[in-house]
């Protein structure tokens, strides 16, 4: 009767996903299945039939592979880190020798590394807006659309996914992200990712424009009216990950770097968009605005809520101003009191500044 280390390893990662399917989210549980793809392609190629020839040094060949293919550190990290868990997983229904795990390498990143992963660099960024926004054939597209939203909200790929056209809020133009796990569109921090997230006319003007012409009238099999939809339905998040692929091609405003031209360039197709080397995903659009955001001289807190992460995750992962722009942000609101004329007393100049932070604190949407 054949045991468990007979599994093949695409068997085994099958097996492994099953339980995790009781135990995390099923977010959680596609990321360990896109990570552990990789190692089960690369297991096949090298013919390994069942987990039980797995070796110390066949996971070094592996991570020394994926080294090779010059992937970010960030990305091994995670990748092996996957693999971590689950050879622990195979050594616990004895499928594999029970000292495997143990010589799993999970290679640390670099200090300063954790914030370089993509991102769509906000010179980039606002040149793509910029360009959606003077061309009458694009303007208000799905793809506009969902750029805007992405750049200025800062959400994640889930939250703006799971959008109503109700909680588009026109006229006071703000967007209410809610948790709505029963129907299908749950935030990644439950009922805490709750927010309203304001947003500049500019951008409500785009918005009201793609409600009005370009959004699909459609439901959800919830019955409910997403903002973001396609022919049938409420876009799926591969659909608004080809958006995004479609909405950051440079060559939508300059000469191709790559050498190419547009109109017979092969990544402007709908299944291509992911393979040009300058598009971006959503979450590197999410990485461009918040640090656009703080950029912009935006508080700290202030960012955290309208993008629902920490501060200290703020600061580490997506905080990229120099000391000196920090410097000129600590400062500017103070130095119109070293002013030697007494008319600009301090008084006034801290009532100026109570102010404006009662605007910002007291407002609906942040």
């Amino acid at each position: 009767m054949p045991g468990p280390g007979d599994l093949s390893p695409r068997e085994a990662k099958e097996r492994f996903l099953d339980r995790r399917r009781t135990e995390s989210s099923e977010k959680t549980v596609q990321s360990y299945h896109y990570r552990l793809k990789r190692f089960v392609e690369w297991a096949e190629d090298e013919g390994i039939e069942s987990v039980r020839e797995l070796s110390g040094w066949l996971l070094d060949e592996f991570e020394t592979y994926r080294r090779g293919e010059g992937i970010a550190s960030t990305t091994l990290n995670g990748e092996m880190q996957t693999v971590s868990v689950w050879v622990e997983y195979l050594a616990s229904i004895d499928a594999v020798d029970p000292d495997l795990p143990e010589k799993v390498h999970v290679p640390e990143v670099p200090d300063g590394e954790e914030s370089r992963d993509e991102i769509l660099e906000h010179e980039r960024g606002l040149k793509a807006i910029e360009t959606y926004r003077n061309d009458p054939e694009r303007y208000g597209s799905n793809h506009h659309a969902f750029l805007e939203l992405a750049w200025f909200t800062g959400a994640r790929l889930g939250a703006l996914r799971a959008l109503d056209l109700r909680d588009y809020h026109s006229d006071d133009q703000f967007v209410f992200f809610q948790h709505r796990p029963r129907s299908g569109t749950p935030l990644k921090n439950d009922s805490d990712g709750e927010r309203a997230v304001g947003l500049p006319e500019p951008v409500s003007d785009v918005l009201d424009h793609y409600v009005q012409n370009n959004r699909w009238d459609q439901h959800d099999d919830h019955g409910r009216q997403p903002l973001l939809t396609t022919r049938r339905s409420r876009a799926s998040e591969n659909t608004l990950r080809t958006w995004s692929y479609l909405a950051t091609m440079p060559c939508l405003y300059r000469d191709c770097p790559h050498g190419r031209e547009r109109d017979t360039c092969d990544y402007i197709h709908v299944h291509h968009a992911s393979k040009c080397p300058s598009s971006r995903s959503p979450h590197p659009i999410r990485h461009g605005s918040i640090t656009w955001q703080r950029d912009r001289g935006i508080p700290a807190e202030i960012v955290a809520k309208r993008v629902n992460a920490s501060i200290e995750t703020i600061e580490k992962y997506y905080d990229e101003a120099t000391e000196r722009q920090r410097l000129e942000e600590r400062r500017r609101p103070f130095l119109s009191r070293l002013s030697l004329d007494p008319e600009e007393s301090p008084a006034s100049n801290a009532g100026e500044t109570q102010s404006n932070t009662n605007e910002i604190t007291t407002h609906d949407a942040i």
